[in-house]
């Protein structure tokens, strides 16, 4: 089982994860602090590439969802989510330098890259397919989404974990539902946004919130996204923008 899909005590400094670091490669330069963000579901084990990854580079650490462990409740709004996870970070000796997710995970990212930049640094922030306007505008339908997220759990998951983990779903796809991104300029940060008939309005989306945000495409679906012969492609890009943004990890 992934780190960040063990049960955990229940309070919310439970939710921030450590995935320490592996031995730093010396070319990369200075360290990178990295908090990945759950997508709806709640749960991080698709990120494990990019932790195995990031983690040459400096600390990773990931925030999952509320509600996936007995005791919990999850949260249906973003802006909640948002608070809470700020505040988590905000309390850590050094703060991050790279928020990043995927779908939820992203903007997620973004909300909380904008309330940590009202005290501090501005950290980069990456999205990988992620939507600045409601999915429900969307063609996707909810349930269709509901059941991918719940297809990807792992073949032990048990009939009380299943449970738990379709009310996260729920709640976050009720959440990300009707959020709309806040608008403005945080700073570097980079859209990964999946080659679909949505692409021409998710990128417009973004834009127009902040038109300097770095746009590239990938040629996969939502889904598909960290499948093992789409994952170089992702860490390429995502190596390309951190090393444009090279001052911004010192």
């Amino acid at each position: 089982m992934f780190a960040a899909d063990q049960p955990l005590t229940q309070n919310s400094s439970s939710l921030l994860i450590s995935f320490g670091r592996r031995r730093a490669d010396p070319s990369r330069g200075d360290s990178l602090r990295t908090v990945l963000f759950h997508p709806s579901g709640g749960r991080l084990g698709q990120y494990l590439a990019l932790v195995g990854h990031l983690s040459r580079r400096g600390p990773v650490h990931g925030v999952r969802g509320s509600g996936l462990h007995p005791g919990e409740e999850p949260h249906d709004d973003v802006h909640t989510m948002a608070d809470l996870y700020a505040g988590l970070l905000a309390d850590r000796p050094e703060p991050p330098t790279l928020l990043a997710g995927w779908s939820l995970g992203g903007l997620l990212a973004w909300e909380v890259a904008h309330r940590l930049a009202a005290d501090g640094p501005r950290p980069a922030v990456v999205m990988v397919d992620s939507f600045a306007d409601p999915w429900s505008a969307c063609h996707t339908a909810r349930d269709h989404l509901r059941r991918r997220i719940l297809d990807a759990l792992p073949d032990t998951t048990d009939a009380e974990e299943r449970a738990l983990a379709a009310r996260t779903a729920d709640a976050h796809l009720t959440a990300s539902a009707v959020h709309r991104a806040t608008p403005g300029s945080l700073g570097p940060a980079l859209l990964l946004a999946c080659e679909s008939e949505e692409l021409p309005t998710q990128r417009d989306d973004w834009l127009r919130r902040d038109p300097a945000l770095d746009v590239r495409s990938l040629p996969c679906t939502h889904f598909e996204v960290f499948d093992a012969a789409r994952t170089p492609l992702l860490l390429r890009h995502l190596d390309d923008f951190l090393a444009a943004q090279a001052p911004a990890d010192r």
